[in-house]
């Protein structure tokens, strides 16, 4: 016999948040409509109570001023004309009710001729000390709501005349009852309209919300909403999203420090035109195209930006990814300067094969003063650049780029030479990688600059002024010169003369090194021939040569 499993309980899923909103939203719009009703019930009660006392005491005050009414009172049979004339008054002015009567509450008139005679039925006490006054009370015709005022004799000195009757004027509190029902079923009718139209739009705006958040509850919602943040945030990678008036939308804290606004959360909202960014990475985050794997300068780094915009029909903003690039093309640029080596150094090995096959080929033709001569002669060649770096830059890391950089440039057909004024002991607190920035790419774009059999002149010197010092590091080449009205604008990214992409930032870092550090750089035509590029870096107290803290 097989025992059957018992069932798990079923779990509840949780309502989404649209069917949340939407059964909140339901009660309230109930509850306004029925407070809404009542107050208007109650409104409507009260306003018809005031109505009819206005209406009664209106009816009052006419008839006490009537003059004929007075005439009446002092005839021996008042009721005989004032009948009559209180039924017209009633039948005019729709109330239920107008008794006037004598000073002690008898009453001349009445709807009910049968009742003329007896007493009134009510207080009469405020109206005999000459003051109208209003009040519900349950007379012969049942409760109403009447005014008593007095009736006072003529007076010709401008004095108030006695009081000679009274008259009563109400409204049944039933025929009240019948305005206010009259009015409530308006009232219903319009909560009704009120109560089915707010049901409808709130469906409709329901209905949208959850195609929004895709039928999810608030906790669900929650959650998305912190895996996103700690996602946009954990992102090493630069996240910008633009709207479509070129205003930050979103921004994350690779953004951030990429472009040079570490720590300022006031980027959501402002327009990019105002950050204070490069021109050209300005122009880039506001183009209307695709821009892809685009290579930018900010104030310290270099930054591949790739921009996709947001299109419906309109452009409705830009999604912006930036790649910091700046540690990559310093490990290019390092990489470049080890391939340098290796081909110097092949170059090297191979003609020192060429001299070492032609001074053995010497000495095996038994002429060995000229083969001892060619050695001699080849290696004071190959010894004097070095021994003149060595000697006089003390700093490793540019002698090394200067060494280097002098075997490519003779592959070339180069001369790299250093000035007699170049001195330059160990340097501290100046990174090594920047140093390297900026001789190195002022070298390739002299070397490139000219012919075969060109020359390159490079100087590296501390120059004492001003205090505490400067860093000169200069190159010199007989090239054609600068190009004409090139000004400023060779430090710009993407300013080259040379054909092709890929050219154009050498020089822009080196100004942004340059710059980064409080220095400046400087570019002229040489008197003679070819251009000279000066770069000047202010040397703090602890990046000062080791021989000038001495």
């Amino acid at each position: 016999m097989r025992v059957p499993r018992p069932r798990s309980p079923v779990r509840s899923h949780p309502r989404s948040l649209a069917g949340q909103l939407f059964a909140m939203q339901v009660v309230l719009v109930t509850a306004v409509v029925v407070g809404c009703a009542v107050f208007a019930y109650v409104s409507a009660k009260s306003q018809a109570r005031d109505a009819a006392t206005h209406r009664a005491r209106a009816t009052t005050q006419a008839v006490a001023d009537s003059p004929s009414v007075r005439e009446a009172i002092g005839s021996p049979d008042p009721s005989k004309r004032l009948q009559p004339y209180a039924e017209q008054v009633r039948r005019d002015t729709g109330v239920t009710f107008v008794t006037i009567m004598d000073t002690d509450g008898t009453r001349w008139t009445h709807p009910d001729p049968h009742r003329i005679g007896k007493r009134f039925v009510g207080h009469i006490g405020p109206a005999l000390k000459g003051r109208t006054f209003d009040e519900t009370y349950t007379g012969t015709l049942g409760p109403s709501v009447r005014v008593v005022t007095p009736i006072r004799a003529a007076s010709h000195d401008g004095h108030q005349g006695r009081i000679i009757g009274l008259v009563s004027a109400g409204i049944a509190v039933e025929t009240i009852g019948r305005q206010v029902s009259a009015q409530l079923t308006a009232v219903l009718a319009v909560a009704g309209g009120a109560l089915a139209l707010g049901a409808v739009g709130t469906y409709v705006i329901n209905a949208r919300l959850r195609r929004h958040t895709h039928g999810m509850n608030a906790a669900e919602l929650s959650r998305l909403y912190a895996y996103h943040q700690a996602t946009l945030h954990a992102v090493r990678e630069g996240l910008l999203l633009l709207d479509g008036q070129g205003r930050v939308a979103l921004v994350n804290d690779g953004a951030r420090l990429l472009l040079g606004r570490d720590g300022d959360e006031a980027l959501v909202g402002r327009p990019v035109a105002e950050l204070g960014l490069p021109p050209e990475l300005t122009a880039a985050l506001l183009a209307d195209e695709e821009r892809v794997d685009e290579v930018h300068l900010t104030g310290e780094r270099v930054v591949v930006v790739n921009t996709a915009p947001v299109d419906g029909g309109e452009h409705r903003g830009t999604v912006v990814t930036l790649r910091d690039h700046t540690e990559l093309r310093a490990l290019a640029g390092e990489l470049d300067s080890v391939r340098g080596f290796a081909e110097a150094l092949r170059s090297q090995a191979h003609e020192a094969a060429n001299r070492l096959h032609t001074v053995v080929s010497l000495i095996e033709l038994g002429r060995v003063a000229e083969a001892v001569r060619f050695a001699t002669e080849e290696l004071e060649l190959a010894q004097a650049l070095t021994d003149r770096v060595v000697s006089a830059v003390r700093e490793p890391v540019l002698a090394a780029l200067l060494l280097g950089k002098a075997a490519q440039a003779k592959e070339r057909g180069v001369e790299l030479t250093l000035t007699d004024d170049s001195a330059i002991e160990e340097i501290s607190g100046l990174p090594p990688r920047d140093l390297v920035t900026v001789l190195g790419n002022l070298i390739d774009n002299a070397v490139e600059a000219v012919s075969p059999a060109g020359q390159v002149t490079v100087t590296v010197q501390h120059a004492a002024t001003p205090a505490p010092g400067e860093l000169v590091l200069r190159v010199a080449d007989d090239g054609p010169g600068l190009p004409p009205q090139a000004g400023n604008r060779l430090f710009e990214r993407d300013w080259t003369t040379k054909p092709g992409r890929g050219h154009g930032i050498g020089l822009a870092l080196v100004r942004q090194t340059a710059e980064r550090h409080g220095g400046r750089v400087r570019a002229r035509d040489l008197p003679d021939a070819g251009a000279e590029f000066e770069v000047r870096l202010p040397l703090r107290q602890e990046a000062l040569p080791k021989e000038v803290l001495r």
